[in-house]
């Protein structure tokens, strides 16, 4: 094709005859329940993707780091998390580069979508298909193109693959901010839309849960004595919402607490989710929080424990994120692949690791949509295109074409 060498035309070529075993093995890890909180099931593809990494490089199952959330009664208990796949390949070349996936998918081991079947002969609906472990086949295949390849030394790269991306990545955020501080570039395994359209822009996200004590009384004797936590939350519930503006999203997402009618509630759980386009959005709504934090203390008389924090920043189009996706197009160009990218408000460890100061590409996996549900599917036609998208991006960042 025009704009390929003959060196990185003949790597490529290598990978025409990989779509059958490709999609072979989307089909037995997609079969395999990975839901964020099955820990067999996690332990299960922990232990795939070792034996799958393991000729690459240097193959390592990396503990989670020790993570509490608070429950119904507002009391921290220890979350359990799985095992993270790290993989490194040693090496003296000046740069290196950070490619990241997830094993672990939405759909827990209860939950009715877990097999999967074709819609039509390109398209297969599957639980985890697209999002991601599609995205990891399309990683492992082409760092194995890559490291056949005479490029292959000028490169130094690291692979994790952690077990809780769906849940915030609280486990693996130790393990993410490591690797990223050894690595100058970041490659994220995320599905592309099924245009092949990529992630740009993405806001951050912080998860909290706010523990509102009042006071218990009797519901019709004497009231007045009781401080109602519900009422409270819901009052700091309302509160937020109004935040809610361009640039940032504030989701009340769930009250939790009372009891019986007769009695005035003393204990209310409200958990909402917050999403910011830039810190400086951040910085206002942090601000904004205390007010009605404040506000909701001082009219009700309760007392208020803040749990949570913003685990991933935003992630905004600036130059240092524009070069990587420059090279990315022009690389898509030479391959005949239109590569373009728009705003998301979702949010992947691509933001973790934007927030060490690499460029990221979060979206280089395989071509599919409808993540999240039961009618989640991957363009099995995207298993190769996207495999020789990463493998000659890889081939010419270790030429050293990524722009200063």
């Amino acid at each position: 094709m025009p704009g390929l060498s003959p060196s990185e035309a003949a790597v490529l070529e290598t990978l025409d005859a990989r779509h059958d075993a490709m999609l072979a093995r989307v089909e037995a890890w997609a079969a395999i329940n990975s839901g964020s909180r099955n820990m067999d099931g996690l332990a299960r593809m922990a232990d795939e993707l070792s034996a799958a990494f393991a000729p690459l490089g240097e193959v390592a199952l990396r503990e989670p780091t020790l993570v509490e959330a608070v429950d119904a009664a507002g009391k921290p208990q220890p979350l359990a998390h799985g095992r993270n796949l790290h993989v490194q390949r040693h090496g003296n070349a000046m740069t290196r580069v950070l490619l990241t996936g997830h094993m672990d998918t939405v759909f827990a081991v209860d939950h009715p979508f877990q097999a999967g079947r074709w819609i039509d002969e390109r398209t297969l609906n599957a639980p985890g298909a697209a999002d991601m472990k599609g995205g990891i086949v399309v990683m492992l295949t082409a760092l194995e193109a890559f490291e056949a390849s005479p490029f292959a030394k000028h490169l130094g790269w690291e692979v994790v693959i952690n077990s809780d991306e769906e849940v915030s990545s609280l486990g693996s955020g130790a393990l993410l901010s490591e690797a990223a501080q050894r690595c100058e570039v970041g490659l994220t395994y995320e599905p592309a839309l099924p245009d092949g359209t990529l992630a740009g822009a993405r806001k951050g996200s912080g998860n909290f849960s706010a523990v509102i004590h009042g006071r218990a009384a009797h519901a019709g004797r004497e009231p007045e004595k009781g401080r109602n936590a519900i009422v409270a939350a819901s009052d700091l519930a309302m509160r937020l919402a109004v935040l809610a503006r361009d640039g940032l999203s504030v989701n009340p997402a769930k009250i939790e607490g009372g009891g019986p009618n007769n009695i005035v509630p003393d204990l209310a759980v409200l958990r909402f989710n917050v999403r910011p386009a830039t810190l400086a959005d951040q910085r206002a709504f942090d601000e904004a929080l205390a007010a009605a934090l404040h506000g909701v203390k001082s009219l009700h008389e309760v007392s208020i424990e803040l749990h949570g924090s913003f685990a991933r920043l935003p992630k905004p189009m600036d130059p240092n994120q524009l070069r990587l996706f420059e090279l990315v197009k022009e690389a898509g160009a030479d391959l005949g692949l239109p590569i373009g990218w728009r705003d998301t408000g979702g949010v992947c460890d691509g933001n973790n690791l934007a927030a060490h100061g690499l460029p990221v590409v979060d979206t280089l996996g395989v071509r599919g949509g409808a993540i999240h549900s039961a009618d989640e599917f991957m363009l099995a036609d995207s298993l190769v295109e996207r495999a020789k998208l990463s493998a000659l991006v890889l081939m010419r960042l270790a030429q050293g074409r990524l722009p200063s």
